[in-house]
């Protein structure tokens, strides 16, 4: 698949993305003890660490270097209980949306478009069964990505 040039840093914005979410992940692993989510933790580390070289391969079709990983992710506030540790969650899927709303906003590639509207749904259904574990309201957002809610 080739990335527009136009495009290029739109989905290194998504990649950057990518990487927190991987790193976040591994983070929160070590709060979460309920079977149940602890296999959606690895679920979504799993998801995150496939579109993240999905990512890195468009990159590198369209001629870029992707962006490395950062060494650590600063979370919204210290992960020290489940609690906080859904708390990220809830926030690495609301910035992954964010970040390929902003794809789709910045492309007119049909392939990249479909890629990047799969990963904004499928963060935007994490992030809501996140809130819903942690018992936010509204469960859902509206309009995944567009920075209200």
């Amino acid at each position: 698949m080739r990335v527009q040039a136009a495009s290029v840093e739109a989905v290194q914005g998504a990649l950057a993305a990518e990487h927190a979410a991987v790193w976040t992940y591994g983070l929160v692993s070590a709060f979460i003890a309920v079977p149940q989510q602890s296999a959606a933790v690895a679920d979504g580390a799993n998801a995150h660490r496939a579109r993240r070289d999905v990512t890195e391969r468009w990159l590198r079709d369209a001629g870029a270097t992707p962006i490395p990983p950062a060494a650590a992710y600063l979370p919204p506030q210290p992960v020290d209980s489940a609690a906080s540790a859904i708390a990220a969650l809830v926030t690495v899927e609301t910035d992954a949306c964010m970040a390929w709303r902003g794809v789709l906003e910045r492309t007119e590639d049909g392939e990249l478009r479909k890629s990047a509207l799969d990963a904004l749904t499928v963060s935007a259904v994490r992030a809501t069964r996140w809130r819903k574990v942690a018992g936010l309201t509204p469960t859902s957002i509206v309009f995944p990505g567009a920075g209200v809610g």
